[in-house]
C-alpha cells in the first residue's frame, strides 16, 4: 500500500482474530488419513477411524491476526491446530467449508477443513 507521496505505509493492525470465540464449537475434518474432531474453549477432541471416540486434550488458544491456533499435547507429542478463514474442500464431498485447517502432530502435517454453527459448511449434510 502506498501513500499519496508514493511512500509505503506500514500496517499496524494487531487486532486478534475474533470470528471464532471460546464459546463456539469448532468442528474439523481431514482425509488421507481420515481424522477429525471438535474443540471448544480449552478442550479439544481428536478422532481417527482407529479411535472413533477420540482422545480429549487440553489446549491453549492463540488468536493471531488472521486465524486461531490451538496447541496442546496428544499421546506425548506436540499438537498444533491452526484455523484460517478461507474456502476449503475436503476433496471427497460436495461441501464447501469456511475454514482451512493445518494440523501438526509431532513431525506429521495434515490438512483439512473446519466449520462452526455460526459459520457452517455449504452442501450436503451427509457426504
Amino acid at each position: 500500500m502506498s501513500s499519496e507521496n508514493g511512500e509505503s505505509e506500514v500496517t499496524t493492525d494487531r487486532t486478534p482474530y475474533a470470528d471464532v470465540g471460546e464459546q463456539d464449537v469448532i468442528q474439523f475434518t481431514g482425509t488421507e488419513p481420515f481424522w477429525g474432531g471438535s474443540a471448544q474453549g480449552a478442550s479439544l477432541t481428536y478422532a481417527t477411524p482407529e479411535r472413533p471416540d477420540g482422545e480429549t486434550i487440553a489446549v491453549r488458544r492463540f488468536a493471531g491476526n488472521n486465524g486461531l491456533g490451538l496447541s496442546g499435547t496428544l499421546s506425548g507429542q506436540a499438537f498444533d491446530l491452526v484455523i484460517t478463514p478461507a474456502e476449503c474442500s475436503d476433496g471427497m464431498s460436495d461441501r464447501t467449508y469456511p475454514f482451512v485447517v493445518t494440523l501438526k502432530i509431532g513431525d506429521q502435517i495434515r490438512n483439512g477443513c473446519a466449520w462452526t454453527d455460526a459459520k457452517p459448511f455449504e452442501g450436503s449434510q451427509s457426504p
